[in-house]
């Protein structure tokens, strides 16, 4: 049989809500128990009435009644553990204080006398109880520890409260360290919290009720958001299944058409050929008997058969032509313009923009600006992150090498990169004209050299109030001002993505490379523009997405 300790475990008696020994516990349908009050308050603060813990939604409000089991095992259960509902927190085991007379077999004591400093036991105690000079001693619950209550500095009683320093002190501490304090006896101090405790109490109840409101209110909210939650993953689900089932119905249709485009194209095709090989053998037949009427010496039967015989069967051969065209550089590119229309529709989804950024950042490198690679107008800063025009245009003899840029204000990144993917963000604020991206390593660096992905230049630019990109000269149109470029490439794909680094939409994406020699990441501050194009291109640290 459980034992009254098991049955009154406190586990057992708390309220979900409050989280303290039930009081005045109900039960609802599902079973489970609750303070009145905190379910009441948790029912009203919502709009809907289901239970706290398992979420079962009732459509009316059930009439609560006390649960009087449950009631009488809380009351038994304080009782037990005596619990103060004043008292925060869980009560610490009751310690036991002996008796400091007894020298053999120490005995519990009863009582702790302040003025002697000293616990008794019941026998030790008496003189206390019987001889007049005893009797004014001030005794308490016994209390471990009595010498904590002396002043160390004097070795006396603190019997003082010192209301300036908020300390216990005694008599003396008055003449010294608490000259001039207010001090007044511990009972007087005593009375006076004391009497502010109903008011404490109250305001504790108070912080308790709120906080009970902000756990049904909170409480709330997480059913709510998995309620829309669950709706949103649905309804996204639900998009995406028929989409991809429109676009596997497309796909197959487009695969049927070009099929059948090929069957079309076949048939004729060997119609031609069939015909061609019909003439091809008329012809070899024709020409066999030319040169068998050639050795004829009959001149009459030679003119007779020969303007029959060198005629050709027709004026032309057949019409080659086996239908309509549509290149595979055509339908690939009009299937690479579907995809990126989805990724930009996709990009509107800032659930998705921030997973694809977070997956980018992940590849982020560190890069520095190589000084001997710079036009020898070009400035770079001291830690290799920073590049502008020199005020004036004049420019500075350096020492020239085979990877300086000599006709144009270039400059790349020490790093280079033959695989996989890499990630870097670059600041373009303030400026009115740049090109930022990557290039290969076998550009040409000492001549005037239109950029285009042709030559090797994979970059996004602002010319002339425009975005564009090295692959297309079509005007791009960003929603945002652009204030940080982040440049995303996959080698082995075939990549090179730019994205707005602050908004994380995705601005272009160049596609359909095939990289074959080292990658290095590019930057262009372009003319300086009587100042106005003054700012820098500054490599900035990339974030870590978490």
């Amino acid at each position: 049989m459980a034992s009254a300790s098991s049955l009154l475990s406190e586990e057992r008696l708390l309220c979900s809500i409050c989280l303290d020994v039930f009081t005045d516990p109900v039960s609802i349908l599902c079973g489970h128990n609750f303070c009145s009050s905190c379910l009441h308050t948790y029912w009203d603060s919502g709009d809907t009435c289901q239970c706290p813990m398992c979420k079962r939604e009732f459509s009316t409000r059930p009439e609560l009644q006390v649960n009087t089991v449950m009631s009488e095992l809380a009351d038994e259960f304080r009782k037990l553990v005596q619990v103060k509902a004043s008292t925060p927190g869980p009560q610490l085991p009751a310690v036991d204080v002996l008796c400091d007379i007894c020298s053999e077999i120490n005995e519990k004591a009863v009582k702790s006398c302040l003025t002697c400093l000293t616990s008794f036991c019941e026998s030790h105690l008496e003189p206390h109880r019987r001889v007049a000079g005893l009797k004014g001693h001030t005794l308490l619950e016994p209390v471990k520890n009595l010498d904590d209550r002396m002043c160390e500095t004097h070795n006396k009683m603190t019997e003082l409260y010192c209301l300036k320093e908020q300390a216990f002190i005694c008599f003396l501490c008055l003449k010294a360290d608490h000259k001039g304090h207010k001090a007044v006896l511990l009972e007087e101090q005593y009375e006076k919290v004391a009497a502010t405790k109903d008011e404490a109490q109250a305001n504790m109840q108070k912080l308790i009720q709120t906080r009970i409101e902000k756990i049904a209110k909170v409480e709330k909210l997480l059913y709510v958001s998995q309620v829309d939650s669950e709706k949103e993953e649905q309804a996204a689900v639900q998009v995406f299944t028929e989409l991809i089932q429109s676009i596997q119905a497309s796909q197959a249709e487009l695969v049927e058409a070009i099929q059948q485009r090929h069957r079309g194209i076949k048939q004729k095709g060997e119609e031609f050929l069939k015909e061609l090989r019909r003439e091809v053998t008329e012809l070899k037949s024709r020409s066999s008997q030319l040169e068998h009427l050639s050795q004829s010496q009959d001149h009459y039967h030679f003119l007779q058969s020969f303007p029959t015989l060198s005629k050709p069967p027709h004026e032309s051969c057949p019409d080659t032509d086996l239908g309509p065209d549509l290149s595979f550089q055509d339908m690939q590119g009009h299937l690479t313009r579907l995809k990126q229309r989805v990724d930009e529709i996709m990009e509107v989804l800032p659930e998705i923009r921030m997973k694809r950024m977070k997956r980018m950042r992940e590849h982020a490198v560190d890069l520095i600006l190589d000084p001997d690679t710079a036009n020898d107008s070009l400035v770079i800063s001291e830690d290799g992150k920073q590049v502008t025009v020199k005020d004036n245009i004049k420019k500075v003899k350096v020492k020239d090498n085979p990877k300086r840029f000599n006709a144009f204000y270039q400059v790349l990144a020490k790093e280079g990169f033959t695989t996989g993917k890499f990630y870097f963000e670059v600041q373009v604020k303030g400026k009115i004209r740049w090109y930022v991206g990557v290039v290969r390593e076998s550009v040409d660096r000492k001549n005037w050299t239109i950029l285009s992905v042709e030559d090797g230049y994979w970059c996004l630019a602002l010319y002339d109030g425009k975005y564009e990109t090295t692959a297309d000269s079509e005007p791009i149109i960003l929603k945002e001002e652009l204030q940080k470029l982040g440049v995303f490439v996959d080698y082995n794909k075939g990549e090179v993505s730019f994205y707005n680094a602050d908004s994380k939409s995705l601005i272009s994406c160049i596609t359909g490379c095939c990289f074959t020699e080292k990658l290095y990441p590019y930057f262009s501050p372009m003319w300086n523009y009587n100042g106005t194009n003054s700012a820098p291109l500054i490599i900035t640290p990339v974030p870590q997405t978490h």
